[in-house]
């Protein structure tokens, strides 16, 4: 005879993290089991360090790239640049230099569709042919996918899922690509990010989303200096990730 026990939700909760913590698996593991899972897309990395990742979703704009690159050079810093397949395809020379300054180079979707509106499996050819492209011009296969639109419906999380991609978004999103976001607008979105919700996003392991845009150009230098004043520094979005807990970054 079986006795049936209904337990509160909160003690069923309470009792599944201590179950967690029991056997050892930390909060980190768990985040990222869920990103690497497709569960629900990357918006930002927990982490106690002062690190950043500054990351460009790049399908038009290659005339601001050279102005970027140089002013994330100048200021030690890396990022990671998502780029669509048809414009890697017409700018080889450029995913070249991105990634020989040392940047991380990943997946956004080849021709810049709305993804929501797509089949999973037009998802999944819209990334694999990004991918395929950029394999072929640096031999790297990318693993993470920075949704356009930064679209996150079932169709888009599902195909990045089987493909074993992680899914990308943002913490802070500088909004650059309007016409009223002037530099001095952009930059306070970074270095005085707005309240939201009623919490103040935490720049320690967020992840900025930017564009090459002429505005960007000028914001950028004064976005480093700042938060180099505030002792963060830059990696890449994959660094980042694998923080340890000396503060270092592997690759």
């Amino acid at each position: 005879m079986f006795i049936l026990i209904k337990i509160p939700r909160r003690a069923l909760v309470i009792t599944l993290v201590l179950l967690i913590c029991a056997i050892g698996i930390s909060g980190k593991e768990m985040t990222m089991g869920l990103y690497t899972s497709g569960v629900k897309p990357l918006e930002h990395v927990p982490t106690e360090h002062k690190a950043i990742a500054l990351t460009f979703n790049v399908d038009w704009g290659e005339e601001y790239l050279p102005g970027i690159l140089k002013a994330l050079e100048q200021n030690g810093a890396k990022a990671t640049f998502f780029l669509t397949g048809r414009w890697a395809k017409n700018h080889p020379e450029l995913v070249q230099v991105i990634a020989r300054a040392g940047h991380q180079i990943e997946n956004h979707g080849y021709s810049h569709p709305h993804p929501d509106r797509l089949s999973v499996a037009a998802n999944k050819e819209e990334i694999k042919k990004t991918e395929s492209v950029i394999n072929g011009i640096i031999g790297y296969k990318t693993r993470y996918y920075a949704p356009p639109y930064g679209e996150k419906g079932n169709p888009g999380m599902q195909a990045t899922a089987e493909l074993g991609y992680v899914t990308v978004l943002w913490t802070l999103d500088t909004v650059d690509w309007r016409p009223e976001s002037t530099p001095e607008v952009i930059t306070k979105r970074v270095v005085n990010p707005a309240v939201r919700f009623g919490v103040k996003p935490d720049k320690r392991g967020a992840i900025v989303l930017m564009h090459p845009k002429e505005n960007t150009v000028k914001a950028l230098p004064v976005i480093l200096a700042n938060l180099k004043a505030e002792g963060f520094r830059f990696d890449r979005l994959d660094q980042l990730i694998t923080l340890d807990q000396a503060g270092n970054t592997t690759s």
